[in-house]
């Protein structure tokens, strides 16, 4: 596996890179945020925000726009705000500083885990539900006034509740198909996604089922 490490601060970079590629990872460090938007493809970027050049989260925002690749954030920032923030921009987890080098480890294979592993697709052909339709074959998603810009992760958690529409998901059930049962994060990670597939696809179609989860629905249906 190739990794991207994009840290301007050596006394970070340098033993950060060494141990990684102890643990048998190909490891590219960059400095800049200029430097990681050019930077040759890889299978995880490990992405600081303090950055000399560009704010990380713009980086984290272009990486996005740009490939599926896994994200993690490595930020100083502990506020919540700035952590809900990055899960928007399309970041996969997050550490903060300091961090322990054991941990960011299981970390980056945690998230290499489950973005390995898509959400299967209930069929073939495209799904169907209401006027939104899901293309598994292109992960294409659509609404009668146009295409929807999905991050990969918010496209797996959309096609996984479409696999049943109707069907009351557990927050836990979400959680470790969606992401991993060894999920680090704050479940606030679901509530966040959910609140940006709303956004996306119209609030309409997720209902959350109080003290359980969260059910896809068809709108029309009901009227």
């Amino acid at each position: 596996m190739r990794l991207l490490v994009v840290e301007d601060d050596p006394t970070i970079s340098e033993p950060l890179c060494t141990g990684l590629a102890r643990e048998g990872f190909t490891v590219d460090h960059v400095a800049t945020g200029a430097a990681a938007l050019e930077a040759e493809p890889a299978d995880l970027v490990l992405l600081d925000l303090g950055l000399p050049d560009l704010d990380g989260r713009v980086v984290c925002r272009e990486l996005r726009e740009r490939s599926n690749v896994p994200i993690i954030v490595v930020t100083a920032r502990s506020e919540e705000i700035d952590r809900v923030t990055l899960l928007e921009l399309g970041a996969d987890d997050y550490v903060v500083k300091p961090f322990g080098f054991r941990e960011l480890v299981a970390r980056v294979g945690a998230v290499l885990r489950r973005t390995s592993v898509t959400a299967q697709p209930v069929q073939d052909g495209p799904i169907d539900i209401g006027q939104l339709r899901i293309d598994p074959r292109t992960h294409q998603v659509t609404l009668a006034t146009g295409p929807v810009s999905l991050t990969p992760k918010e496209y797996d958690l959309l096609i996984y509740l479409a696999a049943d529409v109707g069907a009351v998901r557990t927050r836990e059930e979400i959680i470790q198909d969606v992401w991993d049962e060894n999920w680090w994060g704050s479940t606030k990670t679901l509530d966040v996604h959910i609140a940006s597939l709303r956004k996306k696809i119209g609030a309409e179609m997720i209902q959350t089922i109080r003290s359980v989860g969260f059910s896809l629905v068809d709108p029309d249906s009901a009227t």
